[in-house]
This record gives structure tokens, sequence and C-alpha cells, in this order.
């Protein structure tokens, strides 16, 4: 069960930061462009929070049946131990966060001012993604492409 659960989790990712990279793209053409929000707009939007919240749903369930979190008073010692049990889930938490209160702040708006809520909501959520991935560059944390 781990190992699927942690390959899906993996898998998804890459799903996940395409979409955000096109609501991202997508949101600033309509900000700078002045354009009005369809329902184009709001779709990928909300496939994309959705995605981000069944990554969430998968990480929860990883978080209690991974041997890389451990609640130890000795949780500050190691590198891989406190980015699993502290520094991962919190980030991305907070990314979460952001880009659910952006989509929700966007809906008050029809026109380019919700491209520039959803712009800026995906955008430091996106950030606080990628800096809390456990990428194969960082050798310290031991984790893999996929």
């Amino acid at each position: 069960m781990y190992t699927g659960l942690l390959h899906a989790h993996s898998g998804l990712r890459y799903i996940v930061i395409v979409l955000l990279v096109a609501v991202i793209v997508q949101s600033l053409w309509g900000w700078l462009g002045k354009r009005n929000f369809t329902a184009g707009n709001r779709r990928i939007a909300v496939i994309s929070m959705s995605l981000i919240h069944i990554q969430f749903l998968i990480g929860a369930v990883l978080f209690f049946v991974s041997p890389k979190v451990i609640f130890d008073p000795e949780l500050f010692g190691g590198a891989i131990i406190r980015f699993f049990t502290l520094e991962h889930p919190l980030l991305m938490l907070i990314a979460i966060a952001f880009i659910t209160v952006g989509q929700i702040r966007s809906k008050s708006y029809t026109n380019f001012k919700s491209h520039k809520v959803l712009f800026w909501a995906n955008f430091i959520g996106f950030v606080l993604i990628m800096v809390s991935i456990p990428w194969p560059f960082r050798e310290q944390l031991g984790a893999g492409w996929f």
C-alpha cells in the first residue's frame, strides 16, 4: 500500500505542476490583456485545484504510514526526518491554502481582476510547492524522480 501511494503521490506532482503552470500563464495573459474571465478559465483553475486537493489527501495518508515521518523529540536532528515530518507538509498546506483562497476570491469578479487574483494565488502556491518537493538533486533527502 505504501509503495503504491508513494508512486501515485510522486507521479501526480508532474500533472499538478503542469496544470499550475497552465493556470499561471493563462491568468497572466488574461490579467495583462485585461480579458474577461470565462468559463474555460474557471474550468482549468478548478481542475488544477481539485487535483491539488487529491494530491493533498494522498499526502495526508502517506504522512501517517511513511517510515520517513517520525514523531520524536530529536525531530530537528536529521534533515530527512525534519523535512518529511515538518517542512514538506507545512509548506504544502500553506500552498494549498493560497491556491484555494485565490480560487474562492476569484469568483467574486467576472473581469480581468479574477485573472489577477488567480495569478498571484497560484504563483505563490507554485513557488511554495516547488521549494518543498523532495527533488532528486536534493541528495540529503534521498528521493527519486518518481
